[in-house]
């Protein structure tokens, strides 16, 4: 549904249609994205909206600072299981903890997204890929 990087830490996000996922750099051209457990972070889209609902204001995922935006598929508890988005893979390395950047966005956000791994996963990608919007993601 989305896909977004940032160049820096606290950077700008930056929006994109489609993006080479790799096992050396994560996202293309995304800060974080060095060889390690957190290459790559997903973030539900019923999470999020759960979330938004909770602190009652609408707003861009792209607050939340993730890497792809997915739907259909419930993070919460998936450390280990690997994810097939477009034609990259990612094994998931465990839950995105929510950090004050949420709260500096909206107040109350950081807490909204505590319970039930709202605010997403982080990952390992094992398999090079382009991923698109409109691609779906689905568990191996």
């Amino acid at each position: 549904m989305g896909i977004a990087l940032k160049h820096r830490k606290r950077g700008e996000i930056y929006k994109l249609n489609s993006a080479e996922i790799s096992t050396d750099y994560g996202v293309q051209n995304d800060f974080r994205g060095k060889p390690g457990d957190r290459q790559v972070t997903l973030l539900s889209s019923a999470s999020w909206q759960s979330a938004c609902m909770e602190v009652g204001q609408s707003l861009d995922w792209t607050a939340r600072r993730a890497n792809l935006l997915i739907e259909g598929l419930d993070l919460q508890n998936t450390t280990g299981c690997k994810v097939r988005i477009g034609s990259a893979e990612l094994v998931i390395t465990g839950e995105t903890d929510p950090c004050t950047r949420m709260d500096e966005t909206y107040s109350g956000l950081r807490k909204a997204l505590t319970p039930e791994w709202r605010g997403g996963v982080t990952c390992k990608v094992i398999k090079s890929g382009v991923v698109k919007i409109g691609d779906q993601a689905e568990f191996l």
